[in-house]
């Protein structure tokens, strides 16, 4: 159990850029990707702003070099993209060489195929082939075929914390020896059960959402796709390759308190974010930046302010919600917010909580408004909190 675990490969699409390279300069651009809908069929659009992929699916398939024709979901193919993209970045030439596994998370899985199609399905056996391609699992397992995993392929859906707990599982597996590498993160389409949903439960914005203001209305929906390659301390030694960050520290909690909402007063988010910090051996002092969940929704921005200023006290680092340039990419968000921490990171920079305006009256913090260039950043803390009470913690530190 005394393996470290290195990130050496970090691969993303999302409404802000269709790899590393863009989504870091609509980072700095502070571009959000947040707008009208223009790929998804649903009745919200021109009234619910979302930040889709900027491509359709005939221009996901072509980027991705696949046949025409075959029944790839929109999230199979972000998916295949982020993680084919995390694996170039890692320099593997041969990933059959050692080890390897593939833990992808999300929860609707190809619903947004299954969903068009469903009247068709009941009474013809038009668009059969879209049967198999609903369960999430396909996705991971088309995914894997794809980059080449073959040790092991799982598939993680616990909500929006699903691509921080597919990064925890990998850890864990290397970390007892099962597994000397994995493609770890996160995949998820916007799909009608997605806009429906959330309208129902009334908390999307109709405007850019602004995470931790006081007059927030809700969240913006986005869709993405992002995965890291975890590597043993011993491969990594072995091959001398670059480290991206370090995964120091992780920890998750489930308080089961209802079915869509946190505490009031954050008790799953500390408890994860605690035991991140016991794992990783550092002291709540060490944090530089914390990339919080900050959906923008009343609930959530209370309930994780409230956590995080109980484990931090009157030192609470800097604070932002990077949500606000990628929407809310749920079962992605921790691969998104984990590859946006590795930037953060490697380029001395904090990147901003966009469109807020006036500090919660609840709170003692307010969150970084301005990009911040130059500045320590050697730790770091993401947080993914997902539906049903399941909160993940993850911690980056540079190497």
């Amino acid at each position: 159990m005394s393996q470290r675990i290195f990130v050496t490969g970090i691969g993303i699409i999302s409404g802000i850029g269709n790899n590393v390279e863009e989504t870091l300069q609509s980072l700095k651009d502070k571009k959000s990707g947040v707008a009208e809908i223009k790929y998804l069929k649903t009745n919200h659009k021109g009234v619910i702003p979302v930040s889709e992929v900027k491509l359709s699916e005939e221009e996901l398939i072509e980027k991705a070099g696949l046949p025409k024709g075959e029944p790839y979901t929109r999230s199979t193919l972000i998916g295949i993209i982020a993680a084919d993209e995390a694996v170039k970045n890692a320099q593997i030439s041969d990933i059959k060489e050692y080890k390897t596994g593939l833990i992808s998370g999300t929860t609707v899985g190809g619903m947004d195929k299954s969903e068009l199609y469903y009247k068709d399905l009941l009474e013809t056996t038009n668009h059969i082939e879209y049967i198999e391609s609903h369960d999430c699992g396909d996705s991971t397992e088309r995914i894997a075929d794809y980059i080449g995993v073959k040790d092991f392929v799982s598939t993680t859906s616990t909500a929006c914390s699903s691509a921080a707990n597919s990064m925890i599982l990998g850890a864990r597996m290397i970390k007892n020896g099962l597994l000397y590498r994995v493609v770890a993160g996160g995949i998820e389409s916007l799909t009608k059960y997605h806009m429906n949903g959330f309208n129902t439960l009334m908390i999307l914005d109709r405007e850019p959402c602004k995470p931790f203001d006081e007059n927030r209305q809700g969240l913006n929906l986005g869709e993405g796709a992002a995965f890291l390659v975890l590597e043993s301390e011993e491969l990594v030694k072995k091959s001398g390759k670059k480290v991206l960050a370090e995964l120091t520290g992780y920890g998750n909690s489930c308080e089961a308190f209802h079915q869509t909402a946190s505490t009031p007063e954050g008790k799953g988010a500390y408890a994860a974010m605690k035991e991140a910090l016991d794992r990783s051996g550092l002291k709540p002092a060490d944090i530089d930046y914390i990339n919080a969940h900050g959906t923008g929704t009343d609930n959530n921005d209370l309930s994780e302010g409230r956590a995080i200023e109980t484990l931090f006290g009157d030192n609470i680092p800097k604070v932002s919600s990077t949500k606000s340039y990628t929407g809310h990419t749920t079962s992605a968000a921790g691969g998104v917010e984990a590859v946006i921490s590795i930037l953060s990171i490697q380029h001395n920079m904090i990147f901003p909580n966009l469109n807020f305006k006036e500090q919660m009256k609840e709170l003692k913090f307010k969150p970084v408004t301005e990009i911040i260039e130059d500045v320590k950043v050697d730790h770091i803390l993401s947080n993914s909190f997902g539906f049903g009470g399941n909160n993940s913690a993850l911690i980056f530190s540079r190497y």
